[in-house]
């Protein structure tokens, strides 16, 4: 047996127990072995069942969130796979034109509802004159009768992946898979999508997606890691979020997603801001000019301690769920709760056809492109525009905020350029790196719009180069981190001239005045902050709720180049993965 799973399985303690029961042994610890063990015990109960029906009594004993692609010497040519919590989708790579675009869905017991009693397909035939068989009630037999390519080329072949970058470079053609969707590709090369049992929200047939991307935006190209491509992208990615929908003559925000929802929006009681790690420091970086513009109580939240809470949810409130993939586990699960309770749930994503995609009532894709890298660089920027356009689109109706939305939108206009501009301090950056890539720990201090800054510079930093940071509210310092201040400690402190410059650089000065040696990230030309610095790196001025976008940008840059000279692998590092599918 052959199987390869991501996820984790909750319960797995539980199914070795009773599998040891039964007198299997087992060569290791890891949840993965207990699948392949449980197969084997189901096949020697069972030996005449089939391999799907083998996977689908297999997940009904399994709880937990995970993805699974089967492989059996006893079926050969024959692949299951299926999902649950974690993402999964098939790619269809043909020679000639598939005959149609959807696979219609199987279920286990084809049963229709009829007259109060069962109607089976084999008295199908036999059912009173004038009562049809509802359309998604489809017969095995006829199911997939037109999944096949057309012409005389009846060649097909199935890539099972989590991600569409894995397989791009094979087809463009892909099915995104459901939770407890068990797709089979049997001999003769026919794939067959089935489920246990059909529930009202089912929708009886899987879409034949073509995938957008190409190839070479998944390539590294001339960069050293994926991670540093992504970070030189941003010029390029924030100028694809903004495209065909920012209309700069007319100062006007379109976001066709949610421009449906737009009024019902505006009525609610108050606005919840939930996701996790970057996606959440992209909700705290815009929450403030939500409140500003839309006059609305803002809620962020981190998933996993939203969940923890039972926070209460009602159904005038507007819910949004911040994920670069989609499949984040926390955010989808925190998503289900509040769905159940009533909320409007609006998906802010990259990924088409992602479960958070599909679940929302509506949503705005960022359409930032591929992004490989485990830390996330691209996607954050993209996500911070695509709440900041939300802001406008919702705010265009109030007079009083017009010089407010037209100072924004001609800041956006320019952003592109002034990304640019900051990227070109790479080579001082690297130098400034090579003063602190053997340090312990690093703080970065900022507040205001830059405290979401902090919170993602010091999460990169983390997340890389495996040393200790900390994103500290400047305000804050007096109140313990203050004493982690002296000569030895680096030290990156944002300063920038906004409405908290004042008391930035009270904090500044508290730091200088414990012999602290900060590096400074201020605007261009500002001679105020600088003497206090021992490395200064000048940003360009913007609008202060898009200055976060420009600051965070050096230090996404600082956490890329102490990786690369401790010798760490920057685009996977230890112990993380992409999308978290697990809790």
């Amino acid at each position: 047996m052959w199987i390869s799973f991501a996820g984790i399985i909750t319960n797995y303690k539980d199914v070795k127990q009773f599998l040891v029961q039964k007198g299997h042994k087992f060569r290791s610890d890891t949840d993965t072995e207990i699948i392949a063990k449980l197969i084997k015990h189901i096949h020697g109960l069972h030996p005449n069942y089939s391999f799907r029906e083998l996977v689908e009594q297999v997940i009904q004993q399994l709880e937990g969130a995970f993805a699974l692609c089967f492989k059996s010497m006893h079926f050969p040519g024959e692949v299951v796979a299926t999902r649950r919590g974690s993402p999964l989708l098939v790619g269809i790579k043909t020679k000639t034109k598939l005959a149609t675009d959807h696979i219609p869905i199987l279920y286990s017991k084809d049963v229709f509802e009829f007259g109060g009693r069962a109607l089976s397909t084999r008295d199908r035939d036999h059912r009173p004159h004038g009562h049809e068989i509802p359309a998604h009630g489809l017969a095995r037999s006829q199911s997939t009768s037109e999944f096949l390519p057309q012409g005389d080329n009846k060649e097909v072949e199935y890539f099972f992946a989590s991600d569409a970058s894995a397989i791009i470079e094979h087809t463009d053609r892909v099915i995104y898979l459901l939770d407890d969707d068990v797709a089979s590709v049997e001999k003769e090369g026919v794939l067959k999508i089935h489920r246990l049992k059909r529930t009202l929200e089912d929708t009886h047939a899987r879409e034949i997606t073509t995938l957008k991307m190409e190839i070479q935006q998944i390539m590294k190209g001339n960069f050293s890691s994926f991670m540093q491509k992504e970070i030189f992208e941003q010029p390029e990615s924030v100028v694809t979020t903004m495209r065909g929908r920012i209309n700069f003559d007319s100062e006007t925000v379109v976001l066709g997603g949610i421009k449906d929802y737009i009024g019902e929006i505006r009525r609610c009681r108050r606005l919840l801001l939930i996701a996790c790690g970057t996606s959440y420091n992209s909700a705290i970086a815009t929450r403030q000019l939500l409140e500003e513009l839309t006059e609305l109580p803002v809620m962020v939240d981190l998933a996993s301690d939203f969940l923890d809470r039972n926070t209460p949810i009602f159904r005038d409130d507007v819910c949004f769920f911040i994920s670069q993939s989609g499949e984040t586990a926390d955010t989808l699960m925190a998503l289900r709760y509040c769905k159940q309770r009533g909320a409007l749930i609006v998906g802010i994503t990259n990924t088409v056809g992602s479960s958070i995609c599909r679940e929302s009532h509506c949503g705005v894709h960022i359409n930032a492109g591929p992004e490989i890298g485990v830390a996330s660089t691209k996607a954050y920027t993209s996500q911070i525009i695509s709440l900041v356009m939300f802001a406008l689109m919702v705010s265009e109706d109030r007079i009083s905020a017009q010089p407010r939305r037209s100072e924004i939108i001609q800041g956006l206009r320019n952003l592109p350029d002034q990304i640019k501009e900051v990227l070109e301090l790479d080579s001082k950056i690297q130098e400034i790196s090579k003063k602190v890539f053997e340090k312990k720990s690093l703080l970065v201090l900022g507040r205001g719009y830059n405290y979401a800054t902090c919170l993602e510079g010091a999460l990169k930093i983390k997340e890389i180069t495996y040393m200790h940071s900390e994103g500290i509210l400047a305000g804050e310092l007096k109140h313990g981190p203050l004493a982690l201040v002296d000569k030895g400690m680096p030290i990156i402190m944002i300063c920038t001239r906004d409405n908290v410059f004042v008391k930035c650089m009270n904090a500044l000065q508290q730091v200088t005045a414990r012999e602290g040696r900060p590096i400074l990230i201020c605007h261009k030309n500002d001679q105020e902050p600088q003497k206090y610095g021992s490395s200064v790196l000048e940003v360009p001025k913007t609008v202060d709720c898009l200055q976060g976008i420009l600051t965070v940008i050096p230090l996404q840059l600082v956490s890329y180049h102490v990786a690369v000279l401790k010798g760490c692998n920057v685009d996977c590092p230890r112990n993380l993965a992409k999308s978290v599918t697990v809790e």
